[in-house]
């Protein structure tokens, strides 16, 4: 669920080595209470398999269960769907196969992932399952009902400017409707986070989406740029250049729902399993999967590549920050090999 550095894994070990609460550390200890780490009581252990992880490790697994939407927003890399699901059967087995080599974190999307035929079996499976749940939403569907008994620790949300900029993406009335999610989310005790889209229509508003952000209690804010593909091919406009857009990759805070690795790439912990029941190094990579979840997880996970960054053309000392950036953002720019430019305007001075 939480990837240690050096020094919390020495907290960690001396805790482990005596009896009692280790205290030299009162603040990180307040920390790990309050993100139900650490309790403050003896509790019972979780359910886990001891099973040696591949290398480079899975961590993340982007399980996208459905291509079906209740909106059809104008940059939505899917395109048209073919009204594709993932069966529970074999969401069940892409599960366990995850957690038995030592998976931490599934980010459940797709589409829209509540609009799944079988999506109350799923959620009854993920109450006893022991990793990280993070479910990713348009939020709509977000009902009172809903969030009373949903088996996830977080939920991000989309939101992709104010009034304005959202419904410029997602349609005219959804902004409000939106936002009305969010603030019942928070009040429902979950971990909140937001994902917003740069586009010319929410230039102006990132300064008050960040107060607004923040003053509702939202734990993390990601900003990306849409890439040229599926729907935003259709609408040329929404388009931005790096120069136009990477500026705006500065916004957002948190700690990010993937880390990396030192000397590699995006991805390198990371893998995607599409509706259709393809995996791929991430969803972008949808037409050249690397296999099926037929095939095994952990088989489809070890023919992925991972990327270095020594093999990039990339040579600015903001290489190990940004880690090279998308790659498939720069692959779509001509290059793969070479420079995600929008994060290169990113850390421009």
């Amino acid at each position: 669920m939480y990837e240690l550095n050096t020094e919390a894994f020495e907290f960690f070990l001396k805790c482990y080595q005596q009896e009692g609460c280790f205290t030299e550390d009162k603040e990180f200890i307040e920390y790990c209470l309050s993100e139900g780490i650490l309790f403050d009581s003896p509790q019972k252990p979780l359910p886990h398999t001891i099973r040696q992880s591949p290398t480079p490790s899975l961590r993340y697994l982007e399980l996208l269960i459905t291509d079906r939407c209740n909106l059809r927003c104008r940059h939505c890399y899917i395109g048209e769907t073919e009204q594709q699901e993932l069966p529970l059967e074999k969401i069940k087995k892409v599960l366990q196969e995850f957690e038995a080599i030592q998976g931490l974190r599934l980010l459940i999307s797709g589409g829209e992932p509540l609009l799944h035929s079988e999506f109350e079996g799923l959620n009854d499976f993920l109450k006893d399952y022991p990793l990280r749940k993070i479910l990713l939403t348009n939020g709509l569907l977000l009902t009172e009902k809903r969030l009373s008994n949903l088996n996830v620790e977080e939920i991000q949300i989309s939101i992709d400017g104010l009034q304005k900029g959202h419904e410029a993406l997602r349609g005219r009335g959804t902004f409000q409707k939106t936002v009305d999610a969010l603030k019942r989310t928070i009040q429902h005790g979950y971990d909140v986070s937001v994902s917003t889209m740069v586009h010319p229509e929410n230039l102006d508003e990132f300064d008050e989406m960040d107060a607004l952000f923040r003053e509702l209690g939202v734990k993390e804010w990601t900003v990306d740029v849409p890439c040229s593909y599926g729907r935003l091919k259709e609408n040329p406009e929404l388009s931005l250049s790096p120069k136009q857009a990477g500026r705006y990759l500065r916004y957002g805070y948190g700690g990010g729902f993937h880390g990396g690795r030192e000397g590699f790439g995006c991805g390198i912990h990371l893998v995607s399993v599409l509706a259709d029941g393809t995996v791929a190094k991430c969803a972008f990579y949808a037409e050249t999967p690397v296999g099926s979840i037929d095939d095994g997880l952990q088989e489809c996970w070890e023919r992925i590549q991972p990327v270095k960054l020594s093999d990039l053309s990339c040579d600015c000392r903001y290489l190990e920050i940004c880690r090279g950036g998308c790659r498939y953002r720069a692959e779509l720019l001509g290059d793969p090999k070479g420079k995600d430019l929008y994060k290169c305007f990113a850390f421009e001075d």
